[in-house]
């Protein structure tokens, strides 16, 4: 029988990667890329070929093999596996690259900041303490070929080759016999006297020395360049002096050397090393302390390298939300540095998180994923939107936080591409629908409206045709101004989604009652749209064969590609509503309601009507009607909409916590009773949503409509009237306003019942009075039947006797 002996490198659980080595410390000893078998992960493997008559060598490099597979502390190469054998070594540590190189390649790249060799100095420095105050071993072997970096840009000390104890154990220093290695040793050792006094310390420090002059300036030709510091920073070169001094007695110790680095104003002094000390420590922090550090995080993460933030930083990030409950803090840096990902590591990394997140009930952490939604939206596939990260979205349309739900519409605009037919099409249009309707911010209706233009291709050709000429009719008849503008424009991006028949019948009659409108952005927008519906009715009526590429896009499927005109127009809308919402959600207790930019409704014929506070709200929209020239007043609004853009979609986040507390009674329709400007006890809190998620079928649905007040606010003290303000004319308003004697949309005039029936025109005011008139008159006669039956079944039966049982 045949015995084979086994091949044990043949057995190990790494193996090299076919390529020349990268180098490595001077000596016998080889650095090659290698990865482990089983799981692919990269590792570094030095490698020593044990030759015949070198039996002092092999010696060194198996007690540097002892050395590094006992020692461990984060600042020193990191053993993880080996293999020896008659005839080589094999160590295995984690992936690292030598100094040199990684020096070599930072400077092609662009070079190496200070920050990076501060904190790569001071770990090498750390290292060196632990060795001599620790461990009470001399390195002997500090040197720029002795020094690795990993992939996070972390500086390993390794060559522990020629290490000894400083107590005298074990004998001397071992014999280096190579000249690269001994042109770093200090001067004292040349004096063979031994009358020199010295510290454990002095060779390490002086060659620590060598290795500074070496990082910035190049290979060391000579000991005697060490007199000229060259490019060492100035911070720098006194401590870098006490190290490379002729006197070994007063190097200092690398503890020491350390604090005098760290003093104020020293080299080592700077917001990168207190992070990385910090990120050391993270796990005895305080949670406050955890808390101001991952606040103050993101404003440094730009000045730090790329690798020291994908492989240290975010680790910490993750590993600080699973464990250290540590919330929406860590949102912020984590996108930060999401950005140095590639899309597969993106995907492993993050968005796992993100979707841990979603389901998070803590208020503060689902506005800032809602905020920062565009930095992470591109990597979410559509099961994970629709299964994972929708349902939990939709939440935020019942919360009683203002704040949330203008956020929660806004996410929209990035999730309706990723979302399914039935999520799309109902449940999302169900909560439209109830916003439009029913929600008492005025802003947060708008947007609702802004929203729906913005998505309107993407709905299916049934829903569409159901629910965008239902819905922009019902933004018209908004009491609040910039709605009414938001359904005019919500027209015109969607002009490509009706048919002729829909532009004549149902969106002309609504866009022609817009004329009168007591606003001037309203009626010049509403002129703009008319003139366009009109030249396309009107090209279509000269050429009927145009009829089918004009509805080309009516009964089309949805398609992302139909959104351009949607998208050309979005850029008002996003920004400019946002920031007004901002504005008025943002109004102090103690404000005049003139100064919250609300306009009053529309008083009924015969009553002077208060002058609205202009909202700008005309945006440069797309469109051939935007080519023609605009009037004086005109500009003035669309400058005074751009003004929009320079507030922040987040300033909400700000005070989210107090926008409860601050708002003024918008239940009204927006209006503001002059009774709350004089006594706070009168101000009649708006009635916010259920923040009971699962009964908002019961708070407001498709079936209901809008909830207006039934009577009208006389308008304020020192208010002026429509017929006194100067609507742009050249001349002084001597003469009446033509738009104040016009009964715009009265509060009584009826809103639809749902977005998927035309009724807007409403009813007549007398049928309605007729019919609530006739069921009070019903419900008054079945009233009084039912007291009269009681009491005749009282009567017949009599009092009841005491401990007698009622068996009927």
């Amino acid at each position: 029988m045949w015995f084979f002996a086994r091949d044990p490198v043949r057995d190990f659980p790494f193996e090299l990667i076919p390529e020349p080595p990268e180098g490595g410390p001077p000596g016998p000893w080889a650095l090659h890329r290698g990865r482990k078998k089983a799981t692919g992960c990269p590792v570094s493997i030095f490698v020593y070929d044990v030759k015949p008559g070198a039996e002092e060598q092999t010696q060194v490099a198996k007690a540097a093999f002892k050395r590094l597979k006992t020692l461990r502390h984060p600042n020193i190469l990191a053993y993880i596996d080996g293999l020896e054998t008659e005839k080589c070594l094999h160590v295995v540590t984690e992936a690292v690259t030598p100094l040199g190189i990684y020096l070599k390649a930072r400077v092609e790249a662009g070079g190496l900041k200070e920050l990076e060799i501060s904190w790569g100095l001071h770990q090498i420095v750390k290292a060196l303490s632990f060795l001599v105050n620790d461990c009470s071993l001399i390195h002997n072997n500090v040197c720029m070929a002795a020094v690795f970096v990993d992939r996070a840009g972390e500086w390993k000390l390794g060559g522990l080759d020629y290490m000894y104890s400083a107590q005298g154990n074990g004998g001397g220093p071992p014999r280096k016999g190579i000249p690269e290695l001994e042109q770093y040793d200090p001067p004292e050792l040349a004096d063979s006297s031994g009358r020199v006094v010295r510290e454990k310390w002095s060779a390490d420090m002086w060659r620590l020395g060598c290795l500074i002059w070496e990082v910035f300036n190049g290979p060391l030709p000579r000991a005697a360049a060490l007199r000229n510091p060259g490019k060492i920073p100035k911070s720098l070169v006194p401590h870098y002096c006490e190290l490379v001094g002729a006197n070994p007695k007063v190097r200092p110790n690398p503890a020491r050397f350390l604090q005098n680095c760290r003093a104020p104003g020293g080299f080592m002094s700077n917001r990168f090393v207190e992070t990385n000390l910090f990120l050391e420590e993270i796990q005895i922090k305080e949670p406050a302390e955890k808390q101001k550090f991952f606040q103050e995080l993101s404003k440094s993460l730009d000045a730090f390298p790329e690798d020291f933030c994908r492989h240290k930083v975010l680790p910490q990030l993750l590993t600080a939300f699973e464990f250290g409950n540590a919330g929406a803090v860590v949102l912020t840096p984590l996108f930060k540095v999401g950005k140095f990902l590639s899309a597969e590591e993106y995907q492993q990394k993050i968005i796992p998180v993100v979707v841990k997140m979603f389901s998070s009930t803590d208020r503060a952490m689902r506005i800032r994923l809602l905020q920062q939604m565009e930095q992470f939206i591109q990597y979410l596939d559509e099961p994970t939107v629709n299964t994972q990260i929708f349902p939990h979205v939709v939440h935020g349309f019942l919360d009683t936080n203002p704040a949330i739900r203008e956020q929660t519409v806004k996410s929209m605009l990035l999730l309706a591409p990723k979302l399914n037919e039935a999520n799309l099409n109902v449940e999302l249009m169900k909560h439209f629908a109830r916003l439009q309707a029913k929600d008492e911010q005025g802003p947060i209706r708008c947007n609702t409206t802004v929203c729906l233009g913005k998505i309107g291709s993407y709905l299916s050709a049934s829903t569409r045709h159901r629910v965008l000429t239902s819905a922009f009719s019902r933004a018209t008849k908004d009491p609040f101004a910039p709605s009414r503008v938001a359904g005019v424009l919500g027209f015109a991006a969607t002009h490509n989604l009706y048919s002729m028949n829909d532009c004549a019948h149902k969106i002309l009659p609504v866009l022609c009652g817009l004329t009168v409108d007591p606003e001037k952005s309203v009626r010049d927008q509403a002129f703009k749209a008319i003139r366009s519906f009109l030249s396309k009715l009107e090209s279509v009526s000269e050429d009927p064969t145009q009829l089918e590429e004009v509805e080309k896009d009516v009964h089309a499927a949805s398609s992302p590609g139909m959104g351009g005109a949607a998208a050309s127009w979005a850029g008002w809308a996003v920004t400019g509503v946002s920031s007004l919402t901002s504005k008025l959600i943002r109004v102090h207790p103690t404000t005049a309601p003139a100064e919250t930019n609300i306009p009053q409704r529309p008083t009924p014929e015969g009553v002077p009507a208060p002058a609205p506070t202009p909202v700008p709200a005309t945006p440069t929209t797309s469109g051939h009607w935007e080519t023609q020239e605009e009037d004086k007043d005109t500009a003035e609004d669309s400058s005074a909409a751009d003004r929009w853009d320079d507030e922040d979609w987040g300033s909400l986040e700000q005070e989210a916590e107090s926008v409860l507390a601050q708002q003024d009674d918008w239940s009204t329709g927006g209006q503001v009773s002059h009774a709350s400007q004089v006594s706070n006890s009168d101000h009649k809190p708006s009635k916010s949503p259920e923040s009971d998620w699962s009964s908002w079928e019961a708070e407001g649905s498709w079936e209901q409509g809008w909830q207006e007040p039934s009577s009208q606010e006389p308008p304020l003290e020192g208010t002026r009237l429509a017929s006194e303000y100067n609507w742009g004319g050249p001349e002084s308003s001597d003469k009446g306003d033509p738009f104040a004697t016009l009964s715009a949309r009265p509060s009584t005039q009826p809103r639809p019942d749902s977005w998927g029936e035309d009724n807007w025109e409403g009813l007549e005011t007398e049928s309605r009075h007729a019919k609530a008139e006739l069921a009070r008159k019903k419900r008054e006669e079945r009233r009084r039947e039912m007291e009269a039956k009681r009491a005749e079944r009282k009567a017949a039966k009599g009092p009841m006797k005491l401990g007698a049982r009622k068996l009927d």
